[in-house]
């Protein structure tokens, strides 16, 4: 239903490709006539989407793999920024005990304007595991076996996963932090993570709090709740920006 935003994206993942070996993998449902074209146009592999969810999705997408050694993912309405794509993944050639590489992740309008940008760096890691999820999942370049390794995305979940499979990776290494730009996201109210926060807030912290040691779990609302209402404001003025540059 978004085809103009569809092929900046799969513009983007071409960008990806022409720069460093890469695979464009795209899932979708049979129905989508035009966005499957597009997609060949764009010399995408096309899998179905069975419409069980994102997590289903996706995994369906890395199940195309054959001797890729990274995974990059982006959505349908998001960019990638080629340069920093290139950079991550040199970084983890260059670390062979990082599972994944992130950087940092412009947040965009409807119309392609930058409203803010996503800088957290070394303290992202740091604080994925209670405060909130800053590593974008957008743009961030995983180590294949590691992924494979915990069993992919989890199929229960519908905003939380990458934050459940960050979780899990991060007991399989290192995580690396890179001060480049690596994908576009665009914020705008069709888009499921802004236009129900309530919701990925409430699973953001059902996941953080089955990461946790048992004993910590009973006092995790002292700190889960504090920072999803910050999360909510945080958002809320992102909103607010991308409404009056839009005005």
């Amino acid at each position: 239903n978004r085809l103009d935003y569809l092929e900046n994206t799969l513009r983007s993942c071409r960008n990806v490709a022409e720069a460093v070996p890469a695979t464009i993998v795209m899932v979708v449902p049979r129905r989508a006539a035009a966005a499957r074209k597009l997609g060949k146009q764009f010399g995408a592999i096309i899998i179905d989407d069975r419409g069980s969810g994102m997590a289903d999705a996706v995994n369906a997408g890395l199940g195309a793999r054959t001797t890729e050694n990274f995974y990059v993912w982006v959505g349908d309405d998001d960019e990638l920024v080629a340069e920093g794509v290139v950079a991550l993944t040199e970084n983890l050639n260059d670390n062979p005990t990082a599972v994944v590489s992130y950087g940092q992740c412009d947040y965009i309008d409807s119309e392609g304007l930058v409203i803010g940008r996503s800088r957290a760096g070394h303290l992202a890691r740091a604080i994925v595991g209670w405060g909130p999820n800053l590593i974008p999942h957008p743009g961030t370049v995983v180590r294949l076996d590691a992924l494979e390794s915990v069993g992919g995305f989890d199929p229960t979940l519908r905003y939380a996963l990458d934050l459940d499979v960050f979780l899990k990776l991060r007991r399989m290494g290192e995580f690396i932090s890179l001060p480049c730009v690596s994908a576009r996201f665009r914020w705008h109210d069709a888009s499921a993570t802004v236009a129900d926060r309530a919701a990925s807030s409430r699973e953001a912290i059902r996941v953080k709090r089955s990461h946790l040691p048992v004993v910590l779990r009973t006092f995790s609302w002292l700190w889960n709740y504090p920072v999803s209402w910050a999360s909510h404001i945080a958002a809320w003025f992102v909103t607010h920006r991308s409404r009056r540059l839009k005005a």
